[in-house]
């Protein structure tokens, strides 16, 4: 099999990039680890920036993010229940965010490569990547006893933090950068009715809590746990009620509770790894960065990754023009690097740490309190929030 260029995951990177190209008549094929079944079965954040939300327009696939999307032009954060109102739309000239499930993204993804008969393969194991560094790179991969190869121009590595996409780098080449937090995310998600139209940081003495939401009938709350904690330890009443704890009492007062119909805890990293490119092939999304949720900015940094290798392979076949592909590597990280910044700032505001000296906790208050009484703290926030131009 020949293609132009080989992408590696299925996810909504990896979909988007084949999407975007097709559309430009640049042949590629999807090679997915998992069913398609697996892939529409993970729970994920959906706040999309506002660049993000015309990439998905762009790519013609923005038509039911539209029409049953929220769109939120600010969220709250409580402060041990004082509770704040960043406005996004007045400090950035209008601009917001669309809460929208990455569930739902992703199956509008997928439906839009069915429309257009792209080539998406599920259930591809043992995916090798090869010759990297030649004019010749290849994929291989294992059909039950077959091993199947696709020759191409370049490939993409958007496999996620554990895929073989990274791996391929030689060591001696890569510098990886790690921070990992002292605690997780219990996530809820429920057939309950939001108890706030717009998402809630809590920061509280008992841990941080968040209320989001993925429609109006849909609800996902996550409170901060030990890295010590199962999913077992909590039952859906422990889980309400700690919730409740650590929200202002007006706002307890009206959470509507219900059963759980997912429930998960995540650990939460940071994590780059440079360069993004290593001879043809190209790192994207979570194979290359991985931010903690609080700023909502980990779909969000794959998007931008997926923005300057579109425009760079468009430049490439039909202008001839190599230089988006040689600066992408250098421009997606300048980019990832301010998310972080902004992932670590937000963890830090927020969390209760327990290793915090009074030393960390005062200047933690102060932060907080320099925030609502600056407006140009308060602009700084809401720019990084609705996402900085790609």
């Amino acid at each position: 099999m020949k293609t132009k260029v080989g992408i590696v995951g299925g996810g909504p990177s990896g979909l988007m990039l084949s999407q975007l190209l097709d559309l430009k008549g640049i042949d590629n094929v999807v090679l997915e680890k998992h069913s398609r079944e697996y892939v529409l079965g993970r729970i994920r954040a959906g706040v999309l920036e506002h660049g993000f939300a015309e990439l998905m327009r762009e790519a013609q696939c923005g038509e039911r993010m539209d029409a049953e999307g929220e769109i939120h032009e600010g969220f709250y954060i409580s402060d041990n229940g004082k509770m704040q109102r960043v406005d996004l739309a007045g400090h950035t000239g209008g601009n917001s965010v669309v809460v929208y499930g990455q569930t739902e993204l992703t199956r509008d993804l997928y439906e839009a490569r069915d429309k257009m008969g792209g080539k998406v393969i599920h259930n591809a194991e043992d995916v090798s990547l090869h010759e990297l560094t030649s004019d010749a790179p290849y994929l291989t991969y294992r059909d039950g006893d077959e091993l199947i190869r696709i020759d191409c121009d370049f490939v993409i590595g958007a496999d996620g933090f554990h895929g073989p996409s990274r791996k391929s780098i030689p060591k001696d080449v890569l510098t990886e950068y790690e921070k990992v937090y002292p605690f997780g995310w219990l996530g809820v998600l429920s057939r309950t009715k939001p108890v706030s139209p717009e998402l809630i940081y809590s920061k509280s003495e008992r841990g941080f809590a968040l209320c989001s939401l993925r429609s109006q009938v849909l609800s996902r709350y996550y409170i901060q746990v030990p890295l010590s904690d199962n999913v077992e330890d909590w039952s859906d009443d422990a889980f309400w009620a700690e919730l409740k704890s650590r929200l202002p009492a007006d706002v307890a007062a009206k959470l509507e509770t219900g059963p759980s119909i997912e429930k998960s805890i995540a650990p939460l990293r940071s994590f780059v790894a440079e360069p993004m490119r290593y001879g043809n092939l190209f790192l994207a999304g979570d194979a290359a960065h991985i931010v903690p949720p609080t700023g909502a900015k980990g779909l969000n940094s794959a998007a931008s990754d997926i923005y300057y290798l579109y425009h760079a392979f468009v430049a490439h076949y039909q202008d001839g023009d190599d230089s988006g592909l040689e600066q992408y590597s250098e421009k997606a990280l300048a980019r990832v690097w301010k998310a972080q910044r902004f992932s670590w700032w937000m963890t830090t505001l927020l969390h209760d740490f327990p290793d915090n000296i009074p030393y960390d906790n005062r200047l933690q208050d102060t932060d907080m309190d320099y925030l609502f009484s600056s407006e140009a703290a308060m602009a700084s926030l809401a720019e990084n929030y609705v996402g900085l131009p790609f």
